[in-house]
């Protein structure tokens, strides 16, 4: 007997609609709702352990979300025929659900907790990634899970000015703004995008929208756990047991000296290492072996708890920053290009402890970024990948793969810079960013390192980009806060927020944002948005003093590229029979061809170093799809003369009438008055008749003679 699935309703502004349901799949889980918009249907799936692992002081969340082949009726590709590693924009989608339920679990809840999300039909016009993150806490909200939602998250566009929830996938084509936003009832927990170099204003309009959406939909999902019996009652759980007296005894004794750390403006490396001889001192000073063995977590807890108040209060206070800098200060910044010698283009970009090692490499078609996912097949012709070694913070441990956090830095960078690539641009261009030094902001520092490496490899940019990230630190008690602009990584893990926001002079054209407090005002968001505006317009000055504008000129070792637009018959005689023809012309002339066909036309874009090269591949081809327009000019050869004319070959295989009334000026009896066969003449056309045969002209390049 099919069970009776429990159902609510979402309706958006203009009608469409999205639909939870539960009670129907996966019933042993904690938790499970299937969410529906058109077709698209995206299933998530909630367990959490009745009890924490010992040792455990931190929540153990995973969040996994998954596209299957099946539900776009497609096989996986490749010789192993079923889904393997997730994609990274199904690692992406992941980032964007864990960066906002993650904070809404209590803080002392630590057992193993897991969210299973998974697209089990999809219709084209509908997208999942804006669905996930409602599927994920809806399952958390019909469970018995301790959460601090229900959140949801939504996809913001903007076509020709009027902003849409969730738009199709069609209307975003049209769209100047992507942005996903995160949020409970009553508080915005992540925002993250790329615009087209809009204003702060704006962007602060797009989250207000967002959030009204976000409302409704955390409304629906109170509305359908109302309805499901064991989400009524939380459960129970203790996973820490606290020693209130030892944490007050730890706050008393090392508060000051930690305060007097903190306010030294001391360099990452030495202020960790005072605040560890700090602690260590302390325990061994004040602790036995045996007091040691049984409370040294705790004591290492509550020191961090030392740190978290002092470092805040000491800004709140006193305006000044773990390193010295008032609270809108920029680091000192320093930039060069052209650093590695090899590469089509390079740029060093170091602001404080923070430096990226950015390379620029150019290619042709053939090195396009090919993605075949289930919600997207195509390719990329501009690209990032961003890397993020252990030794850039001083550590030593195992590389396993790229992680998740690589590949997310990666996508912001790559959506800051993308917009700037001018049209006209045919190469292939892939940007490396290696971070050399981190202490905060290393996204943000390849974004400027990126910019300056794609103006050092002579890409025309519509504008250079620069990027910061900006901090916040609260007291919720007083009201007091302080905005921090270009923050350190301590900042970030102590303060409120993480705010990374890219632009040009004239806009921002990217931005994430993560959120640890509730009840952010947005008040608060528009003076970090007007603060960071003019933290980035200084890091572009700075920038700019390096290098101003793209170098007029690519490196002479970079591959040039041009692009012959051809009708698509002559398209399988450029190829030949197996390819013969344009191996052969390849290998003569030393390029890179390839082509691609484009409704009536063939595309043909050849690359290579030689210019001359070049030049003689790109001769060849235009001979071979020779097309002559009326008007054109050119040297042909006399192949044979008839009694009412001559023809002449204007290129190998194409041939036209030389009429003898369009020989010369004068009357002629005889084509051979003026012409022999094997002669070489200019000549004009001047039309094509009804069956594309050519008429050509020899007199309308001679002067008239005059009529004396």
């Amino acid at each position: 007997m099919i069970p009776n699935a429990i159902k609510q309703e979402i309706t958006l502004e203009d009608g469409r609609t999205i639909t939870l349901e539960t009670g129907k799949l996966a019933k042993q889980a904690d938790g499970a709702v299937v969410v529906r918009m058109g077709d698209t249907m995206v299933m998530a799936a909630v367990v959490s352990n009745k009890e924490a692992k010992e040792g455990i002081d931190f929540l153990p969340l995973t969040v996994d979300y998954r596209e299957k082949f099946s539900a776009g009726g497609r096989m996986p590709g490749g010789f192993i025929k079923r889904e393997a590693r997730p994609s990274d924009d199904e690692i992406l989608v992941m980032r964007l659900v864990d960066r906002v339920l993650r904070p809404l679990f209590p803080t002392d809840y630590h057992a193993e907790t897991q969210v299973m999300i998974s697209l089990i039909s999809w219709e084209p016009s509908v997208s999942p990634d804006a669905l996930a993150g409602l599927a994920a806490s809806a399952a958390i909200a019909v469970s018995d899970i301790p959460f601090n939602g229900p959140m949801s998250e939504v996809r913001v566009g903007r076509i020709n000015g009027k902003l849409m929830i969730n738009p199709s996938i069609e209307q975003m084509t049209e769209s100047d703004l992507d942005m996903m936003i995160g949020a409970t009832a009553d508080s915005v927990v992540m925002v993250e995008g790329e615009m087209h170099e809009i204003s702060e204003k704006e962007m602060l309009d797009a989250i207000a929208f967002a959030h009204e959406a976000i409302k409704v939909q955390v409304q629906a999902q109170l509305d359908l756990a109302s309805q499901v019996a064991k989400s009524s009652i939380k459960r129970e759980y203790s996973h820490e047991t606290h020693d209130e007296a030892l944490r007050e005894k730890i706050m008393a004794d090392l508060y000051d000296t930690v305060y007097g750390i903190a306010k030294g403006g001391h360099s990452k490396e030495d202020r960790s290492a005072a605040f560890k001889e700090a602690r260590d001192t302390y325990m061994a000073e004040n602790f036995s072996e045996e007091e040691l063995a049984e409370k040294s977590d705790l004591i290492k807890t509550y020191y961090h708890e030392v740190e978290y108040h002092a470092m805040r209060n000491m800004i709140l206070k006193d305006r000044q920053r773990l390193d010295g800098r008032k609270t809108d200060e920029i680091r000192p910044i320093w930039s060069e290009v052209d650093y590695l010698p090899s590469t089509h283009g390079s740029a060093i970009f170091t602001r404080g402890e923070t430096q990226s090692l950015t390379t620029v490499t150019l290619g042709s078609k053939l090195d396009e970024n090919r993605i075949d996912n289930v919600t997207f097949r195509g390719s990329e012709r501009f690209y990032l990948h961003y890397n993020f070694p252990p030794f850039s913070t001083g550590e030593a441990r195992p590389i396993r793969g790229t992680s998740r956090r690589e590949i997310g830095h990666g996508n912001l960078a790559q959506r800051a810079l993308k917009g700037m690539i001018p049209d006209d641009n045919y190469h292939t261009i892939r940007v490396v960013s290696d971070i050399l030094e981190s202490n905060g902001s290393s996204s943000m520092a390849t974004v400027c390192a990126g910019t300056l490496a794609l103006m050092d490899a002579g890409i025309k940019m519509k504008a250079p980009v620069s990027g910061i990230a900006m901090g916040l630190i609260t007291d919720t008690k007083t009201g007091e806060f302080a905005v921090l602009s270009d923050i350190l990584g301590d900042e970030d893990h102590l303060g409120d927020m993480d705010f990374k926001v890219t632009g040009t002079e004239k806009g921002i054209t990217a931005c994430q944002m993560d959120i640890k407090v509730t009840g952010l005002s947005y008040e608060i968001l528009e003076q970090a948005l007007n603060q960071a505006k003019d933290g980035r317009m200084h890091i572009l000055g700075e920038m700019m003093k390096t290098l101003d504008a793209p170098r007029s000129e690519m490196k002479p070792h970079a591959p040039k590229l041009s692009v012959v637009k051809i009708p698509k018959e002559f398209i399988g005689m450029i190829i030949g029979p197996g390819g013969k023809n344009i191996q052969k012309l390849q290998l003569d002339t030393d390029t890179t061809i390839t082509i691609e066909e484009e409704g009536e036309f063939g595309i043909v874009e050849i690359s290579g170093t030689d210019a001359g090269k070049m030049e003689r591949a790109i001769g060849r081809i235009k001979e071979i799809a020779f097309m002559p327009e009326v008007g054109d000019v050119f040297t042909g050869t006399v192949r044979s003369i008839q009694p009412y004319g001559a023809f002449v070959e204007i290129a190998p295989g194409t041939d036209g009438l030389l009429h003898i009334s369009e020989i010369a000026h004068r009357r002629l009896e005889k084509v051979e008055e003026e012409l022999t066969e094997g002669d070489k003449i200019e000549v004009k056309l001047i039309g094509k008749d009804d069956r594309g045969k050519l008429k050509l002209s020899r007199k309308a390049l001679l002067d008239k003679p005059s009529k004396d």
